[in-house]
């Protein structure tokens, strides 16, 4: 591969193979291929688990209202999930050759999948990032520290604010950890921000710094997806990232005409991150070519270390990744400008734990035993007939009204079935409340965090009752705001480093410490929060900021 990493000697990437031929990328070229065999697969399995995509039954290049798109249970769509369940129920393969037309018969029987992933995973993202996060600077000089908070919210803000930040919570949810990525987009205004007092300070601190304008248009936080994000660690500290390599495919602007082959990222990177290379026949995800060609798909691979950054461009032709952009690291010279932020620390690991792994067990066996469950209430919701002595019956259907003549004296007609129970008790739906209440204490998230009250909350207090119940969930929440928390911080003090490298907010190390400062995801009786308030200004803290935390304030109440 023509790649051309003279700048990343000091990483390693620019060395060569082991096999004295002398080709450099041959660590880049082992990152990629191990992330892509060995980590895209459970990467995409845990999406797929989350957001259970809806795909054509018929398969990619289909339309979905197309004739004979219906799948064999008659419906005209398939789900992610139903990956999970045994071939008894998908009757992945076809219907049995020796079945009639009736649909009840046929090899895939009804499917019924219900996601109760997705609902925890966002009951979890809204008690972390529900409202909007405080980001408080410790810098010892109380004009600068006001300055810093207002660079830092304006940068946060134009980056996603609050929007940004539960994107960041969703995604380390479902993949264990995510990667905030800060880049210099140009336009840093010079350094007009740098001299003087930089605006005037009103009495509730209203943002007229112009370095906050200048911040804002100089720096953007970006989310990099597990699944773009390839992390090249220090063999001494697992901990410490040499380089970083983002790869990921986008459409280009040209058309490729349908007698051109096929590029060698084919197919999609949406169609693999949900659905896998292997699952043809019911992924939806890759773009088929029609008769009038396709649009070209590019890799991008872009590489970050320290001292430099590179972006690279491939379109499956013969002269491989193609160098666009090469330039010195103008973020974070030394460091990778880049923050890891795992949802629940790992020992002696880079990625995090998350909370779907330990989930698509327990919702494998919940789709099973309802699927099994509709099968069975269907069979003995309908009569079935046993007819005897009647030549001819395989060839008519059973309907209303309909009379059938024979001259057997033995010939009769049987029904069975119908109306009948679905099981004893204790059996089946005790084993499936059995099921939810496992995926209830795997995840710390019992139903009444979403509002479905199914307890007695007792005698106690609104506030105090909840607290007790949702204990497991405000207690995984905490843990988990130190690892954000962290990531977050990471974040600014790289944002701070960029702003101080392009003369924008010029800052000493020992200013770039933040404190972040977290909500409570409770509501709370508005008599105990006006006592709370005024024994803080009591204490001596400004009325400006209780009012503010009040509603009731002109200040910046966070990044929203």
């Amino acid at each position: 591969m023509p790649y051309q990493l003279e700048p990343f000697a000091d990483v390693g990437l620019a060395g060569a193979g082991g096999d004295g031929a002398g080709r450099q990328g041959a660590l880049l070229d082992l990152l990629i291929r191990d992330h892509e065999s060995a980590s895209l697969p459970i990467l995409r399995t845990l999406w797929t688990y989350y957001r259970n995509p809806m795909s054509a039954a018929a398969g990619a290049g289909r339309r979905i209202d197309a004739p004979g798109a219906r799948g064999p249970g008659g419906r005209l769509y398939r789900l992610g999930q139903e990956r999970g369940l045994p071939p008894r129920l998908t009757g992945w393969g076809g219907p049995r050759p020796d079945v009639n037309t009736d649909d009840r018969a046929a090899s895939r029987r009804e499917i019924v999948i219900e996601n109760d992933i997705a609902w925890r995973v966002h009951t979890m993202v809204d008690f972390m990032f529900g409202r909007p996060v405080t980001i408080l600077s410790t810098a010892p000089d109380q004009k600068l520290r006001r300055r810093i908070q207002r660079a830092l919210e304006a940068v946060w803000e134009a980056s996603g604010g609050i929007a940004l930040m539960q994107d960041i919570g969703l995604l380390g949810h479902v993949y264990g950890h995510v990667d905030l990525l800060v880049r210099a987009v140009g336009g840093a205004g010079g350094a007009g921000g740098a001299s003087g007092d930089g605006g005037a300070d009103d009495a509730a601190g209203a943002p007229t710094d112009t370095a906050a304008l200048d911040a804002a248009g100089a720096v953007r936080i970006e989310v990099v997806v597990p699944t773009r994000g390839i992390p090249l660690l220090n063999p001494r500290d697992f901990r410490a990232i040499d380089a970083y390599i983002v790869r990921y495919e986008r459409e280009g602007a040209q058309v490729q005409s349908a007698a051109a082959p096929a590029p060698r990222t084919s197919p999609g990177f949406l169609g693999r991150l949900l659905f896998g290379r292997d699952s043809a026949g019911w992924e939806g995800g890759g773009s088929q070519a029609g008769a009038g060609g396709r649009r070209c798909r590019v890799m991008v691979t872009e590489i970050f270390s320290g001292s430099h950054r590179q972006l690279y461009e491939d379109d499956g032709s013969r002269a491989g990744p193609v160098l666009v952009e090469d330039e010195p690291n103008a973020v974070s010279p030394g460091a990778v400008p880049v923050a890891h932020i795992q949802n629940i620390s790992q020992p002696l690991s880079y990625a995090g734990l998350g909370e779907v792994e330990p989930l698509i067990p327990l919702q494998d066996e919940l789709n099973t035993r309802l699927s099994d469950r509709a099968g069975r209430v269907t069979m003995q919701s309908f009569k079935m007939y046993i007819a005897r002595g009647l030549e001819g019956l395989d060839r008519l259907g059973v309907s209303p009204g309909q009379i059938f003549t024979t001259e057997s004296a033995d010939a009769s007609v049987q029904t069975f079935g119908g109306d009948a129970g679905s099981g004893g008790p204790g059996g089946e739906t005790e084993h499936i409340e059995q099921v939810r209440e496992a995926m209830d204490k795997t995840s710390g998230v019992p139903p009444l965090a979403s509002g479905v009250v199914r307890a007695k909350i007792g005698n106690l207090s609104s506030e105090n009752a909840l607290r007790i119940t949702l204990m497991g969930l405000l207690s995984k929440t905490a843990r988990k705001r130190v690892t954000y928390g962290r990531g977050i911080a990471e974040t600014c003090r790289l944002v701070l480093t960029a702003l101080d490298h392009a003369g924008i907010l010029p800052t000493t190390p020992a200013d770039r410490a933040v404190r972040v400062e977290w909500p409570d995801p409770l509501p709370r009786e508005e008599r105990d929060v006006l006592a709370a308030a005024l024994t803080k200004v009591e204490l001596g803290i400004s009325r400006d900021r209780v009012l503010a935390e009040l509603g009731y304030g002109i200040a910046d109440p966070g990044v929203v």
